[in-house]
């Protein structure tokens, strides 16, 4: 095993002098002869979104922070960065060592799959939790042909197999974790494993989640290639919300799905009730604090959102499973009126939603889709990606 992975390095990574000013980022290369008053990281994220990490550039290593690792975590987390080829710095304790770029890793959120298909790392990439609800149609067909394995775990809903992930020896694991309850973490650590916990979806605006991109290449010396990529979403989406904001009207809108009795609704400050902002809508619960979700009753609900205009992000993906999970459903004014649109248009048979993949790295095109649903005049010719209105089965 040993002499696979020291055959696999040297074929991935070639060793190379470094001599003076580095012009770009070692991608795929180790330093030869470090020397310390090299710049090795000459192209650098800037994070101005993303409120959950952090980056301290160094010449040839990074101190990266997760901030908050995982909802109601008491302390952050932080990593050292080293270039491959040059020494592990003094006076950083405990701190957990990663040797950049990384030539072979593991994703455990799909989440994380548009910016690795981006930056051009598939083919590093070893393994993933499950195929299941995956959309990218690059890394299925990399399942596929057997380039990638399944390891459980992240959204598998299975414990990952740590003796498979012992086996694949990877340089980096990349996952979540949503409470100190989750187990994975530590039983992944305790196996040895170089984990890093990226907390993405903990991010509360549209643009925060996408640049956790930049999060990503960080390990990979992938900067450049992300910075455009984001500043090329950024645009389009700031381009967008000025668009919005010129909308003469702004229609009420209530959003969600509630599970028995209790609606599961979008704080104020939470990601959709930015989207909706940007989107030139009136959100309901607008005036709320909370970037989390609201745990409200039926009746607090119908009194204040059965008039909305619209109604977005129903689970359902038809008017006829809509009325047969709640026949109270019919008497919102959105219901009646033709107005409720699943964001689940790209939803796979498994139930992975693309939304919350492609979605999550490209928040521009579901601000269009919104835009396009509340104001059909401002983007007359956009054709819906991630949202779909609600019909009759037949319609």
């Amino acid at each position: 095993m040993k002499f696979r992975l020291l055959f696999v390095l040297l074929a991935a990574f070639l060793v190379v002098p470094v001599v003076g000013a580095q012009e770009a980022n070692l991608t795929a290369a180790c330093v030869e002869s470090f020397d310390p008053g090299v710049d090795y990281f000459p192209d650098k994220v800037t994070v101005e979104y993303a409120q959950g990490f952090s980056v301290e550039y160094f010449n040839h290593y990074k101190l990266v922070t997760v901030l908050l690792p995982w909802q109601g975590a008491d302390a952050p987390l932080q990593y050292l960065l080293v270039q491959c080829g040059t020494p592990v710095p003094d006076g950083y304790g405990e701190t957990p060592v990663i040797e950049v770029p990384s030539a072979r890793f593991v994703s455990m959120s799909t989440s994380f799959l548009p910016h690795i298909v981006s930056q051009g790392l598939l083919d590093r990439l070893v393994a993933i939790d499950t195929p299941l609800y995956t959309s990218s149609p690059e890394v299925l067909a990399a399942f596929e042909a057997g380039d990638i394995t399944e390891i459980g775990g992240g959204g598998s809903g299975t414990a990952p197999n740590v003796e498979a992930l012992v086996d694949l020896e990877p340089d980096l694991v990349l996952m979540q974790r949503f409470s100190a309850d989750d187990t994975n973490l530590p039983v992944l650590e305790q196996a040895g494993l170089p984990v890093v916990v990226n907390a993405d979806f903990l991010d509360t605006s549209p643009l925060g989640q996408a640049e956790w991109g930049k999060f990503i290449a960080l390990f990979f010396n992938t900067e450049a290639l992300a910075e455009e990529t984001f500043a090329g979403v950024e645009a389009r989406y700031q381009e967008l919300a000025a668009l919005a904001a010129g909308a003469a009207d702004k229609p009420t809108v209530l959003a969600n799905t509630p599970f028995g009795d209790t609606w599961f609704l979008p704080g104020g400050r939470s990601y959709l009730a930015q989207l909706l902002a940007d989107a030139g809508a009136a959100y309901l619960w607008a005036d709320d604090e909370s970037t989390g979700s609201l745990f409200l009753d039926w009746e607090t609900v119908l009194d204040r959102a059965v008039d909305a205009d619209f109604w977005v992000n129903t689970f359902q993906t038809t008017l006829d499973d809509l009325l047969a999970a709640d026949e109270r459903f019919a008497e919102f004014a959105a219901v009646q009126n033709g107005n409720v649109y699943t964001n689940n248009a790209r939803q796979n048979a498994n139930g992975g939603s693309d939304y919350y993949e492609t979605g999550v790295a490209n928040p521009d095109i579901i601000l269009a889709d919104l835009i396009h649903i509340l104001h059909p005049d401002l983007l007359p010719e956009h054709e819906l990606y991630f949202y779909k209105q609600l019909v009759p089965a037949g319609g």
